[in-house]
């Protein structure tokens, strides 16, 4: 983009914008919560919808010229049913973390009990981190995966769930590679007789692309992110039963936002159309193939992998098996100079500071948008061993970060 009309009325502002368009083509996004939407989705979150307040629901709004408002937001609500089968569909929530909000709001009081998976072993900070509204309005306690295999104890949740006896169970994960067995986490939910949501934030485009089981018709409330894996507009969603339609749409508006943003509905509406096309379905497969070959290339080079491997977007690295002086920012750091792009992550058993965490966690969904194969991922899996293993070794990183360059203008964004 050019920016003209920006430029015209603020020149700093278009620098950091061209700036930003730049940095994009010219680096490799890995971190496994961002992609890039097309150019449609860009144009239709740059709408003149973003002039428009369309407080309340589609047919019922507290303002008048709404009716393209509404027909926008009753096209992301309609395809939204289509991609994931839910009965009921708020699209309006501005991110996921205000979709789980609204959900807590409409079942839980103050001090009520949650369960969820603590962020060290790869939950979130909306499902009760204490530095969260979440942990600082209600009782939260936590459970882990298996410290041996990486993975989720369910046999551990069901104990935890039996002695704490919660209000609701919450699943799903920002830093979990494996497979969610959502019906074994809902048996334990209807054991206790607790509410089960599940936050699809990192996976909405795996599951309506199939290649992950789906929550929805399994828990009560599943939520999610619109601009992750699935590649729409900016923003949260949440998905339940008719039976909590009223209470959910009541949560968000008016119990925890104004007027929803309609240009980012609009985004959302034509990035679930495109996720209806065929090719979306091969684009979420590969993105899953993809991951797998990263994590076959970083084990092949003596990376710890929690969980051993990946059956999603992402892989997380424990660097203390083979970098133990080495922490997850500094080998972040060391891979931003070479313009590869991710992420510092807590691990299992964690042993250092979430801000200066022991792995990393990369993700595949940005790169398999730009087109990469199996082959290309193997290939950038080396690269990024050869940063980690070299982290202080300008003349490494300036050979990897040329090409990074050659790959970038291989596989270009907006052409």
């Amino acid at each position: 983009m050019d920016y003209e009309q920006v430029r015209a009325v603020d020149p700093a502002a278009a620098d950091a914008l061209t700036g930003e368009d730049t940095r994009q083509e010219a680096t490799l996004a890995m971190i496994a919560s961002e992609n890039h939407v097309s150019k449609a989705v860009l144009e239709a979150q740059g709408s003149a919808l973003t002039n428009k307040y369309a407080e309340g629901y589609p047919g019922k709004r507290y303002y008048a010229g709404c009716e393209y408002a509404d027909e926008i937001e009753q096209l992301a609500i309609d395809r939204a049913k289509e991609l994931w089968g839910a009965d009921h569909v708020n699209v309006q929530p501005h991110s996921g973390t205000q979709a789980n909000q609204a959900v807590y709001f409409a079942t839980l009081e103050p001090g009520d009990k949650i369960l969820s998976l603590d962020l060290n072993h790869g939950g979130h900070l909306s499902h009760g981190h204490p530095a969260n509204f979440v942990g600082q309005t209600y009782t939260v306690e936590q459970y882990e995966v298996d410290p041996e295999t990486g993975y989720l104890d369910y046999e551990g949740l069901a104990d935890h769930a039996a002695e704490f006896d919660p209000d609701m169970i919450v699943s799903g994960y920002s830093a979990y590679p494996r497979e969610v067995e959502w019906e074994r986490i809902q048996a334990v939910a209807d054991d206790v007789d607790a509410y089960h949501l599940a936050d699809i934030a990192h996976i909405t485009g795996l599951v309506a692309g199939g290649v992950h089981q789906s929550p929805v018709g399994v828990t009560d409330f599943v939520t999610g992110s619109t601009h992750k894996s699935i590649r729409a507009g900016r923003g949260g969603i949440i998905m339940t039963g008719e039976e909590h339609a009223d209470d959910i749409d009541n949560a968000v508006f008016p119990g925890g936002q104004g007027g929803p943003l309609m240009h980012n509905i609009a985004g959302k509406a034509v990035g679930f159309k495109e996720a209806l096309q065929p090719e979306f379905d091969e684009y979420v497969q590969q993105v899953v193939d993809n991951a797998a070959t990263l994590a076959e290339t970083f084990a092949d080079h003596g990376f710890e992998l929690v969980s051993g491997g990946t059956d999603t977007h992402l892989v997380l690295v424990d660097l203390r098996e083979s970098h133990p002086d080495l922490s997850g920012s500094d080998a972040e750091e060391a891979l931003a100079e070479a313009d590869i792009i991710l992420n510092g992550n807590t691990v299992p058993g964690e042993t250092r500071s979430p801000f200066n965490p022991s792995g990393i966690r990369a993700g595949t969904p940005a790169l398999t948008t730009r087109g990469f194969d199996e082959d290309v991922i193997a290939e950038v899996g080396d690269l990024i061993y050869r940063v980690v293993d070299n982290h202080d070794d300008e003349a490494v990183i300036e050979e990897v970060a040329d090409r990074v360059e050659e790959l970038c203008a291989a596989h270009p964004l907006y052409e």
